[in-house]
């Protein structure tokens, strides 16, 4: 009898959800956000979430999986700016409300130069934070909320120097821009991942107590 390979529900799960927020971090990002004393892009959040997910996976079935889901993360991310530049380039319906004909370009358009940069940050600082997260191990053991802060920390400091000196350098000072940022993230990640990473972790080994995906 043939035997058929079995997907855990968490991975499943996980990778929906992780699909999804690599899509959502680019265009919630067309906001900035005030928190207090602190600005920050919104896509920080859906990227805290892309960092915790990939990490709770490392838990659950090790780095080779959770790399291999952030390797397949390209693919929503490059299916969907190319479906964009798509509609982009499409006319848009004469009785469309038009402020939003004038606004849709700004909300979801990059340049190609944007959209290199948040290529290579996505996929530098993702895999560095599930290797960084899975070599923790030896030194903090089954703390995984320390490991998972740790590494968003990394991650996200990582991701904010690539991304804004490959968007930005030579077009606005890049330093102010860059420190603000980090604190941000910095911040958000101290106060958020311990707590994001065990929640998830927790619901993925509940979810496979119910049984795989057949």
């Amino acid at each position: 009898m043939e035997q058929r390979a079995r997907l855990p529900l968490s991975l499943f799960f996980f990778a929906i959800l992780y699909g999804g927020m690599v899509c959502m971090a680019g265009v919630l990002g067309v906001k900035q956000v005030s928190l207090g004393p602190l600005a920050v892009e919104a896509g920080v959040f859906a990227f805290l979430l892309l960092v915790v997910m990939s990490s709770a996976v490392a838990e659950l079935y090790g780095q080779r999986v959770a790399t291999l889901l952030v390797r397949l993360g390209f693919v929503p991310l490059f299916v969907s700016a190319a479906l964009i530049q798509i509609v982009l380039a499409l006319p848009a319906d004469p009785s469309m409300y038009p402020p939003a004909v004038n606004a849709f370009p700004i909300v979801v358009g990059q340049g190609v130069r944007l959209m290199l940069a948040g290529f290579i940050s996505y996929g530098t600082s993702q895999t560095l934070n599930v290797l960084l997260f899975d070599r923790l191990r030896a030194g903090t053991g089954q703390m995984v909320w320390l490991r998972g802060m740790i590494a968003s920390i990394a991650s996200q400091i990582l991701d904010t120097v690539l991304f804004i000196t490959i968007g930005f350098l030579g077009e606005r000072p890049i330093l102010a821009l860059m420190g603000g940022q980090m604190l941000t993230k910095v911040v958000l990640s101290v106060a958020l991942v311990p707590v994001m990473i065990t929640l998830l972790v927790r619901l993925g080994r509940w979810l496979d107590q119910r049984g795989p995906i057949v």
